[in-house]
């Protein structure tokens, strides 16, 4: 998959526990990516890596041919074993440069940023050369990362967004239905979910639904 093609607008960050289990996750990848989601990343942070290597085998299987790429969060190992479209770290996780290093020129490194200053980081051509999109947040307070940074303010989100110039970035945090328009105001390129989907009742619906909302946004 051409890192050209990569639509972050709406991308899926799978949570075990919210879905209930692997088998009952990767239905739900499948499901979300048939209805809208354009991007999914399998993060399962109390996970032995054998099962995030049985799952990821499973996540590619199953998005591969929708042609929705799957990142891999933290873990280059996993991400080369299966052939993943991309890596996510964040702050405190391996360099991005190293990342690189590892997965090769073709594929997506993704970089979590939570203040002004790790955004102006990325202006260096060091760092900016090395990755293809930077998320943002928690934009809403969250649950579902335990260790997540404070909220950033309305104010410091919309610089963050305006220093990235050509590069995606990706709102996260508490992102859910109503919550969108702000984001997309504010510069976001895309929104990162969770709970929005994971354990939602219906999937294909919320994953629509939300999709709905941001093309609405984007027309405003």
């Amino acid at each position: 998959m051409s890192k050209a093609k990569i639509d972050v607008s709406l991308y899926l960050v799978l949570d075990p526990d919210l879905c209930g289990g692997m088998t009952a996750m990767v239905e739900t990848a499948k499901i979300a990516a048939q209805n809208g989601a354009t991007v999914v990343q399998l993060r399962a942070p109390n996970w032995k890596k054998g099962l995030w290597l049985q799952c990821a085998q499973q996540l590619k299987a199953v998005l591969a041919p929708l042609n929705v790429p799957l990142i891999i969060n933290d873990h280059v190992d996993i991400a080369l074993a299966v052939d993943a479209d991309g890596v996510h770290v964040g702050q405190s996780d391996i360099p991005v440069q190293v990342v690189r290093q590892l997965i090769g020129p073709n594929k997506i490194v993704g970089l979590s940023t939570n203040n002004l200053a790790n955004v102006e980081q990325l202006l260096t051509p060091e760092i900016a050369n090395c990755i293809d999109y930077i998320g943002v947040g928690p934009v809403y307070p969250t649950s579902t990362k335990k260790d997540a940074s404070p909220v950033i303010s309305t104010a410091e989100m919309a610089a963050m967004f305006a220093c990235t110039g050509s590069l995606p970035a990706v709102a996260i945090g508490g992102i859910g239905r109503g919550k969108i328009a702000p984001l997309i105001a504010a510069g976001a390129d895309g929104v990162a979910v969770v709970s929005a989907i994971c354990g939602q009742a219906d999937v294909a619906l919320a994953t629509r639904n939300l999709g709905a909302e941001l093309k609405a946004a984007r027309e405003q």
